[in-house]
């Protein structure tokens, strides 16, 4: 027997419209790539994405088409995310943080027909234009001024598009189980690989992140996605801001922590999110020229794991609330948020701090499980490290046009690369990436540990730790740190730091000091350029084994 109840198809245009319908003067503001702060509404937003729509459709963009967007998080930016699903099409975002290589490689792999751009990406793709041969159009995201720096033919200008589109454009009116988003793996093994999510699997998504023990956003919020609108779908903001009919604040280029500040306070944001350098940053900035905070009472930080010392700067010195999150691009992304449950609110804050910095507990719609090696379930007590796999209505099924193969297990299980350990309270915590765990004597050791700990070193400003070979151990652990700017350090100083914070076997063999600790495109440790760096490198505990 079937229920009685309407089919109302889960699609993101329904987002929009009851955005505008029911908050259409809730205000985004957007820091401009032209430099001004830009003001629009939910309302405009949505009239001006219906014209946009249309001029795509005038372009001979078709449903199913994929249309690429390589720009920052600004109006226009959420015009065009909303302009090319509401008609059908397929918005892939680009993140410019690749090289040129990689970029050119997705492009031509997701076949993409238009590209939307800022100004800021024009030379990359004038220098590039003749090695993408599907794409037909680039639209630069300015008005008719800045089109002066658009010099290569088929440029067309963003605003002359929406003023010459129609204002009546249908939107939806498909399944919801048709594509409505592209967003590609940062590729750190082999080609990145698309994730093609479904109208249906965001919607839905939208739905959980709005819950109060995930991102908790309501309608009296003023959020700041800091987070890239091409970093792993803006971790649902653009959708789930529109929902509650939060004002959005868009912070275009500028994510350096002077910027970042000017925002938080002019606009009186109260809730923001990010990953952990870009935070790092605003607390630099913050205590170098002793300010505070008047409005912000939240943030959530995820794309890498959170060190303590963020945590507790937030809380102590400013009164924010830190709430760790984990996902990915696979999983549209939210996975976990480190959110309390009754038990662990009822403890004092520094039991709650230990829990604030694992990654949390799923939200409903994620399934999760640990497995070793031979595929056996592992126990969840708080201990047993486990590859990570997850399930549920939004996380991948299979890549864009079957890259990879079949990546589900027979339960309909993902394997998410992480090696983690689940508590009996649900809360996960990762331990390492499986490619980056250190195994040492057949026993596992966690970079992310030891990285979090000695990153809360007051001389400290970033730290990775990899495995080195060893003759008796295979291998064993070298902490890399990049010092604060004008401060020297010693090897003891950073041991002595994690004595007793850390198993003693965890203990890393040597400590290096580095001008450089490479960032990905995600933001993340690039821990492959660090090993590719670091070749050659002989423990100094290995030389004494040899020497013996």
């Amino acid at each position: 027997m079937l229920g009685l109840m309407q089919n109302w198809p889960l699609t993101v245009d329904r987002i929009l419209d009851h955005a505008a319908n029911w908050h259409g003067d809730r205000e985004i503001v957007s820091r401009s790539i032209e430099g001004p702060i830009v003001r629009t509404t939910y309302g405009e937003v949505r009239t001006r994405a219906k014209k946009l729509s249309n001029a795509l459709k005038g372009l001979g963009v078709k449903p199913g088409d994929r249309v690429a967007t390589l720009a920052w998080n600004t109006g226009r930016h959420i015009e065009a995310w909303y302009a090319i699903m509401g008609m059908g099409a397929v918005c892939h975002t680009l993140n410019p943080r690749l090289f040129a290589e990689q970029l050119c490689y997705i492009i031509n792999h997701a076949e993409d027909k238009v590209i939307f751009t800022d100004l800021t990406f024009l030379p990359i793709l004038k220098e590039h234009r003749a090695s993408m041969p599907t794409v037909e159009h680039v639209v630069v995201m300015t008005d008719e001024a800045g089109m002066a720096e658009a010099d290569f033919p088929g440029a067309l200008c963003f605003e002359t598009l929406v003023a010459g589109g129609g204002p009546d454009c249908v939107w939806g009116d498909f399944d919801e189980n048709t594509a409505s988003s592209l967003c590609y793996t940062s590729g750190t093994t082999g080609h990145p690989k698309g994730v093609l999510y479904s109208h249906r699997s965001n919607f839905i998504h939208t739905l959980v992140t709005l819950g109060v023990d995930v991102m908790n956003i309501s309608a009296r919020d003023t959020v700041l996605p800091v987070v890239p609108m091409f970093h792993a779908n803006a971790w649902g903001l653009a959708f789930s801001c529109a929902a509650a009919g939060a004002k959005l604040v868009m912070p275009g280029q500028k994510l350096d922590g002077a910027s970042v500040y000017e925002l938080l306070e002019t606009e009186g944001v109260t809730f923001s999110a990010a990953v952990p350098t870009v935070w790092l940053g605003l607390l630099t900035h913050m205590r170098e020229n002793k300010l505070g905070l008047s409005t912000l009472k939240r943030v959530v930080i995820g794309g890498s794991a959170v060190p303590e010392a963020i945590v507790r700067g937030f809380r102590d010195e400013f009164g924010v609330d830190v709430t760790h999150a984990w996902g990915m691009t696979e999983m549209s992304p939210l996975g976990t948020l480190s959110s309390p449950t009754a038990k662990v609110a009822a403890t004092d804050p520094e039991t709650q701090l230990r829990y604030k910095l694992k990654q949390g507990r799923p939200p409903v719609g994620v399934e999760m499980k640990l497995e070793n090696d031979a595929g056996e379930r592992l126990p969840h007590d708080g201990t047993t490290f486990g590859r990570l796999m997850v399930k549920g209505p939004f996380i991948v099924d299979s890549y864009f046009k079957g890259d990879g193969g079949q990546i589900l297990d027979d339960e309909g299980f993902f394997d998410t690369g992480d090696v983690a350990t689940i508590d009996g309270d649900g809360y996960m915590q990762i331990t390492d990436r499986a490619k980056d765990v250190i195994k040492s004597g057949g026993e596992w050791i966690s970079t992310i540990e030891i990285e979090n700990i000695a990153v809360g070193h007051e001389k400290a400003f970033l730290a990775a730790v990899i495995g080195a070979a060893h003759p008796k151990w295979d291998e064993r652990p070298v902490l890399l740190v990049k010092l604060m700017p004008g401060v020297e350090s010693t090897k003891e100083e950073f041991l002595a730091f994690l004595e007793g914070k850390i198993a003693k076997w965890w203990t890393p063999d040597d400590v290096v000091f580095v001008d450089d600790i490479p960032l990905g495109a995600t933001g993340k440790i690039d821990k492959k350029l660090i090993r590719e760096r670091m070749k050659g490198y002989v423990l100094p505990t290995a030389k004494a084994k040899e020497t013996a």
